[in-house]
C-alpha cells in the first residue's frame, strides 16, 4: 500500500533500496519524453498554423523545413514562384510531424501509468514473498510404493510423493 501512496516507498519498506533509483529513473525518463514530445508537438503545430495562414509575418516554419527553398513552397511570401505540389508536400509533412509527436506524447502518458503499476506490483510481490522459505530443507521425493490392489492377487505398483519441509 505504501507503493500506491508514493512510488518507491514500497521498495524502501521491503528493504530493497537498490530498486528505488530504477523507479525514479523510469519516471524521470518518461517525464523527459513527455516534455520533449510536447514541445516538439507545439513547435510543429505552430509551424503548421503559420504555414496555412495568410499572414506574411508568421514564418516559423521556414527554419524547420530543410532542403527546400521558401520560394518553391510558400504561396504567401513568393506567390509567383511557388510550386503547388511542393506546397502540398510541405503541408503534408508538417501534419505528419504534428501527428507523430502527439502520438508519442500520448503513448508516454500511458507508459507513465504502466510504470506506476509495475512499481506497485513489484513492491506487492516483494512483500508477499518476504517470508517464503527457500532453504535447502525443501525436498520432493518420488518413490515406488507397493500396495495391494483390491481384487488382484499379488502386489500392486503405485507412486507416492513425499514433501519434506
Amino acid at each position: 500500500m505504501l507503493a500506491v501512496a508514493f512510488p518507491g516507498l514500497g521498495q524502501i519498506y521491503n528493504r530493497k533500496y537498490w530498486k528505488v533509483p530504477f523507479v525514479y529513473a523510469g519516471f524521470g525518463g518518461l517525464a523527459y519524453s513527455v516534455g520533449f514530445n510536447s514541445s516538439k508537438y507545439n513547435e510543429m503545430m505552430k509551424a503548421y498554423q503559420d504555414f496555412t495562414d495568410q499572414i506574411p509575418e508568421t514564418a516559423s516554419y521556414i527554419e524547420l523545413i530543410k532542403g527546400a527553398e521558401p520560394s518553391d513552397y510558400d504561396p504567401v511570401l513568393y506567390p509567383e514562384t511557388y510550386n503547388p505540389s511542393t506546397r502540398s508536400w510541405v503541408e503534408d509533412n508538417l501534419l505528419k510531424a504534428v501527428d507523430y509527436y502527439k502520438k508519442y506524447r500520448d503513448l508516454t502518458y500511458i507508459g507513465i501509468a504502466a510504470w506506476y503499476l509495475i512499481t506497485v506490483l513489484d513492491a506487492n510481490v516483494d512483500a508477499s514473498l518476504a517470508n517464503f522459505d527457500v532453504t535447502d530443507n525443501l525436498d520432493l521425493e518420488v518413490s515406488p510404493l507397493q500396495l495391494p490392489v483390491p481384487g488382484v492377487i499379488g502386489p500392486g505398483l503405485n507412486i507416492r510423493l513425499v514433501f519434506t519441509f
